[in-house]
């Protein structure tokens, strides 16, 4: 089994959460998105935000601040509001 499982990562992203609000992340599609977009900005020249990133994949260290909660993952309401925003 791989670690962290599907379940660890989504209690670790939701763990800000208060209670009653709707958590951040309800699916592993949305897991697995958020670390393929984190993992293409460090292909891309992000630096790693968790120590012990060289010589590992791109998506092992995305994995890894996801879990770690070095990074957050962003509603996709939010940036077309603040678009909207800029736009008038």
């Amino acid at each position: 089994m791989l670690r962290p499982s599907y379940s660890d990562l989504i209690d670790a992203v939701n763990s800000a959460v208060e209670p009653g609000e709707e958590p951040v992340v309800q699916s592993r599609y949305s897991i697995v998105i958020a670390a393929a977009k984190r993992a293409r900005q460090l292909i891309d020249g992000d630096e790693p935000m968790v120590a012990g990133a060289a010589g590992k994949k791109p998506l092992s260290v995305a994995v890894e601040e996801l879990y770690e909660q070095k990074v957050t993952i962003a509603n996709d309401e939010a940036p077309a509001e603040e678009e909207n925003e800029v736009s008038e």
